[in-house]
């Protein structure tokens, strides 16, 4: 089950639960790491927008969706997702998948590598 940590505005999700919210068609997966990162292996059809980017491309994140924030383990994304919140998104739709790609891909969730969305 999502939580929210003291003074955190978003929700830490697992891999299950972001697995299972990412199959609705109200939720976007960004991707935060570098390019070299992105391309070794990442959620198939995630946004990619490395971190040090997101608030130029802040304009790509969709305001309508829920956004599951996933980095390598975790901390790039908790900052994404806490970037994000201070830029006027609506914490109760802001996540970070914790345990980070690595994970997603250890426990066969769908991946896609090199550029492929």
């Amino acid at each position: 089950m999502p939580r929210k940590d003291a003074g955190e505005p978003y929700y830490r999700v697992s891999i299950e639960e972001a697995a299972e919210m990412n199959k609705n068609d109200d939720t976007v997966v960004i991707d935060v790491r570098r390019r070299d990162e992105y391309e070794e292996g990442h959620v198939k059809d995630a946004l990619f927008i490395t971190l040090d980017d997101l608030l130029a491309g802040i304009d790509e994140l969709p305001k309508d969706k829920k956004l599951l924030f996933i980095c390598a383990q975790g901390v790039r994304s908790g900052v994404a997702a806490e970037m994000a919140a201070a830029m006027g998104f609506d914490g109760e739709n802001l996540y970070n998948i914790e345990e980070g790609t690595g994970a997603w891909i250890e426990k066969g969730q769908p991946t896609s590598y090199g550029s492929d969305k």
